[in-house]
């Protein structure tokens, strides 16, 4: 059981996976009879994928900016400033003063790139307060727990009822 709640903690910090891997994983198990509480699945998940927005916001920008002419690794980083910038353009010019609440849907409509990670990268980009931003990417990260949950509990529902 603790097998379990480690993985889904470690998979909520994964970027591009993030709560949106791990609460189908916990889901998943949980229907299959594992004795997992959903309740702390969501809350490990949400810790996990909270877990790297400080280090994200204060620190990502600046490491991708040192490396995006760096041989190797150029590409890669040039390829996460201009994706994180160009989330962040759109949010800001689609939201105007609705920036908090464009943020927050942002990271919590679980689409592929929409996670914690690109929306605290967008933040840092377009100088977002910390505290606000932080507030906004939490209560996304809550929004897409919640979806991804009931998506997912409609998914594996229909699985072990048609394979049972």
């Amino acid at each position: 059981m603790l097998k379990h709640y480690l993985i889904i903690f470690g998979i909520s910090m994964v970027p591009l996976i993030e709560l949106r891997g791990a609460i189908p994983y916990a889901v998943g198990f949980i229907q299959a009879g594992e004795p997992l509480e959903l309740w702390l699945c969501y809350l490990i998940a949400i810790v996990g994928n909270m877990l790297p927005v400080p280090f994200i916001f204060f620190f990502a920008r600046k490491v991708l900016e040192w490396g995006k002419d760096k041989k190797i690794i150029g590409k890669f980083f040039t390829f996460c400033l201009e994706k994180g910038h160009k989330g962040g353009v759109k949010l800001k010019e689609k939201a105007g003063k609705g920036l908090f609440w464009a943020l927050l849907l942002f990271v919590g409509i679980p689409l592929p790139g929409t996670g914690a990670w690109t929306g605290t990268l967008a933040a840092s980009l377009l100088d977002m307060d910390f505290k606000e931003s932080v507030i906004a990417v939490i209560l996304g990260v809550v929004l897409a727990g919640v979806i991804m949950g009931v998506a997912s509990a409609g998914l594996f529902g229909t699985i072990f009822a048609v394979a049972g």
